[in-house]
């Protein structure tokens, strides 16, 4: 059982009463690290089925941010003093781990960007418009919590706003053309009638049978009251300082380099998202190589189709011809939907384990789906009784190609995102590495090369899917590109579009959707293709040094056993895995 110790500043740098083991003073900091994160971070609590907090949402003060900085600082002093030659094997590698996460938050705070709450596709508003979704409501004690983090959510926002006020006075802002739009996702809860809330949505559902009709018409009543009068002014406020503040102070250039430590934010950021010291030149330069390289199998492909034309031709074809998109929102679910019960179908062929927590498809919700990503997938919680959803984008369905699709479903859904966060958090580790670990090139290195495996699977059964998989991946190769040059060599908008345009089969509205992302996401696009790399290489290894006693469903297992991890965890244990094979 979760201890939860009292908060006080001294928790984390608090010596041990009397000596302990090694092995006693790591779990002691492993049970008051993981208590202190729950803390921090309610809402993920109460998802996680640890219901303390279950009334609260948090601190998105600037002092939180720091004084939490400043006890993830005395976690590491705690750290270092355990004598890690005197623990398991095991436990030598989650002290690594935590200890290199809590480094990583404690070199943040060093930036004024640390301050930065949005970016042009999600933000504190549009994670509270899906706290109905979020946390469980089953009983008359869920309702009552629900309707707590309604009243408290103005003094939440007051604090995120006037975070956000700092990076405006230090003209750390996001860059004006990524952020067209924005408004409209806070626009969409300022509503005059209450019931048309999205926080007011559950008490449209029926009844729960444990709650009387008494109690839910309070309920009910008391809701109303508090989206009138709390969360619709709360998000009529944040809407007032975005458009007369933040807006017009935002950046007119495109990149981090000219924002407050701008390089050196961009080298952290790269440090953190790549888990390597490779510069931002040696990614451009790995960039424009994997770009050639994916350039000469798309000019197979387009010679296989039996197409009358070049690979530009080919792709203007794609993307003008309306037999590739769909009609009507409605059919790019169903056909997202078929898909995933297709791969489904396909996935023990691929793995030993599979997890026990399912998914489920939705679109992406209007109010945001315009200036977001084609889909995007947001983690279920089998103790929280919520299913991992793959989110797919149905405006603009004519920059919505079917061809596409398979790829997108295998990243976002299963084998990708989905199936490895799932097993992650039923593995028998450490609640900080199933539930906190931030090492986003192994995420999203595992969904791009789950996107090979539809290869395996047999999904690109025709020229525009396979040329569709390779768009994909040409896609995360011109990131390394597009990236480091916004960020490093002061790339404009307009180039780092046309550079995809030139080498990818996305439309337009993709492409442009996804330069903005890369503006305010520093460095994030870059994981995908260092992960991906990685992972194909010690495939690769794999194949080559066990030959027929390969397997496939074993290797995988292999990789996702440890959870997210660093790539130079990965390759070890990978290695380890093929030598014990081998013997």
């Amino acid at each position: 059982m979760i201890r939860v110790l009292a908060f006080v500043a001294a928790l984390a740098v608090a010596a041990p009463a009397q000596a302990q083991t090694a092995t006693d003073s790591f779990k002691a900091v492993l049970a008051d690290h993981w208590a202190w994160y729950l803390k921090a971070n309610p809402v993920q609590a109460t998802i996680l089925g640890v219901r303390t907090y279950d009334k609260e949402l948090g601190d998105p003060s600037l002092a939180a941010i720091d004084r939490e900085a400043a006890e993830a600082k005395g976690f590491l002093a705690r750290l270092d003093a355990i004598p890690t030659d005197q623990l398991s094997e095991a436990d030598r590698l989650n002290h690594a781990l935590l200890r290199r996460e809590l480094a990583n938050q404690v070199e943040g705070d060093r930036f004024v960007q640390r301050a930065i709450l949005f970016s042009n596709r999600r933000g504190w508003h549009l994670n509270f418009a899906r706290l109905p979704e979020r946390v469980p409501l089953f009983t008359l004690a869920d309702y009552e919590s629900y309707l707590a983090r309604l009243a408290a959510y103005p003094e939440y926002n007051r604090k995120a706003i006037e975070t956000t006020r700092t990076l405006v006075k230090a003209k750390a802002t996001h860059p004006c053309a990524a952020m067209v739009g924005f408004e409209r996702g806070i626009a969409a809860q300022v509503v005059d009638d209450p019931t048309k809330s999205d926080l007011y949505a559950p008490f449209l559902k029926p009844r729960p049978a444990n709650i009387t009709e008494a109690q839910w018409k309070d309920l009910s009543d008391r809701a109303r009251q508090l989206v009138s009068t709390a969360v619709v002014p709360a998000y009529r406020d944040f809407l007032a300082f975005y458009t007369s503040e933040y807006q017009p102070a935002c950046r007119k250039t495109f990149g981090a380099y000219d924002m407050p430590q701008g390089r050196e934010w961009y080298a952290y950021r790269v440090r953190l998202m790549t888990t390597t010291d490779r510069t931002p030149e040696e990614i451009h330069q790995l960039g424009l190589s994997e770009v050639a390289r994916i350039r000469a199998e798309m000019d197979a492909v387009v010679k296989r189709s039996g197409f009358q034309g070049d690979r530009a031709a080919y792709v203007e074809h794609l993307r003008t011809d309306p037999r590739y998109y769909p009609k009507t929102p409605d059919e790019l679910i169903a056909v997202a939907s078929v898909l995933a019960k297709r791969i489904d179908g396909e996935m023990p062929k691929l793995f030993g384990r599979l997890p026990r927590t399912p998914y489920t498809v939705k679109p992406v919700p209007a109010a945001t789906a315009p200036g977001t990503t084609t889909a995007y997938y947001t983690q279920g919680s089998y103790e929280g009784a919520q299913p991992g959803v793959y989110w797919v984008n149905t405006s603009k369905l004519d920059q919505r190609p079917l061809f596409e699709m398979p790829a997108l479903t295998v990243h976002e859904a299963v084998p990708g995102h989905h199936q490895q966060l799932s097993i992650q958090s039923e593995l028998d580790l450490p609640e900080f590495r199933k539930h906190a670990v931030n090492f986003t090139v192994f995420t999203e290195g595992w969904g791009l090369y789950s996107e090979r495996l539809g290869i395996d699977m047999g999904l690109y059964d025709t020229p525009e899917k396979d040329f569709g998989r390779l768009s994909y991946e040409m896609w995360r190769a011109c990131r390394l590109v597009v990236d480091t040059g916004l960020h490093s060599k002061g790339w404009t908008r307009d180039q780092a579009i046309q550079f995809m345009l030139d080498n990818t089969a996305l439309s337009r509205g993709n492409i442009e959707a996804e330069v903005n992302r890369y503006m305010v996401d520093t460095a994030q696009a870059l994981a995908y293709k260092f992960g991906e790399l990685k992972i194909r290489e010690l495939r690769a290894r794999a194949e080559t040094e066990l030959g027929p006693a390969f397997d496939l469903r074993a290797f995988h297992d292999t990789v996702l056993e440890n959870g997210e991890v660093p790539l130079d965890v990965l390759e070890p244990h990978v290695d380890a895995w093929i030598a014990a094979r081998k013997g």
